[in-house]
């Protein structure tokens, strides 16, 4: 049975948001987690890859870049994100049949023909934006093939409120104010390795997926699902 959904805390209906994020060169950041992903994974994720909670599609168009022989399936909650990421899409004729973005909103409550149907579920800092991180997990499980390789990363959250503040001088500088208000924000909201761990515990997946800091600010959930 699926969980009651609860809103999430942000849909990205704040245009100025929308604008910020669409405008922002997140290139590094994105290559980097693709490579990353091709290490883990062995360097073939399969037919069919989906990016929950896609955003303007930043990860979404590397993974469809970087995998040339899978279709890959945007999902996002917000329409205008949604709307951003589909006018990218269509001015890039090479991806035309490979790359799709919908809305979807989590719980998935019936993921009809999705589910069960994808070698690769991938997601960037999603978890810290849902009320109830359990969903997300939800979501994992409906839509991952047996086998599939599944690949979260999010924020880690950091020890205390100066070390929040640390990160934010450090990680935004020159950005926008809403996105340095965005991104401080959510280093509050996120949440520690040990967290992560008790959540798949109770979503029964903690025997096959581990989680593991990564770098200055990350961490990072990976593994194949049986």
């Amino acid at each position: 049975m699926a969980l009651e959904r609860t809103p999430e805390p942000e849909l990205m209906d704040d245009l100025e948001q929308v604008r910020a994020y669409a405008a922002a060169d997140f290139n590094d950041s994105d290559q980097a987690m693709c490579e990353r992903l091709a290490e883990l994974c062995g360097g073939d994720p399969g037919p069919r890859l989906v990016d929950l909670g896609c955003g303007p599609g930043n990860i979404t168009f590397h993974l469809a870049r970087r995998w040339t022989d899978a279709a890959v399936l945007g999902l996002d909650g917000a329409p205008q994100m949604l709307a951003v990421a589909r006018k990218r899409a269509a001015i890039e004729p090479e991806l035309a049949g490979r790359l799709l973005f919908e809305q979807a909103l989590l719980p998935l409550v019936d993921p009809g023909e999705w589910e069960g149907a994808f070698s690769m579920v991938v997601s960037n800092s999603l978890l810290h934006h849902l009320h109830e991180p359990a969903v997300l997990w939800q979501a994992v499980a409906q839509l991952a093939a047996p086998g599939a390789f599944v690949y979260i990363q999010d924020l880690r959250r950091p020890s205390s409120a100066e070390a929040v503040e640390a990160l934010v001088v450090s990680q935004t500088e020159g950005a926008p104010e809403v996105l340095r208000r965005d991104y401080r924000v959510s280093l509050h909201a996120a949440f520690t390795v040990a967290e992560v761990e008790q959540q798949l515990q109770h979503a029964g997946l903690g025997a096959q997926l581990q989680v593991a800091p990564r770098q200055e600010r990350y961490l990072e959930v990976w593994g194949r699902l049986g």
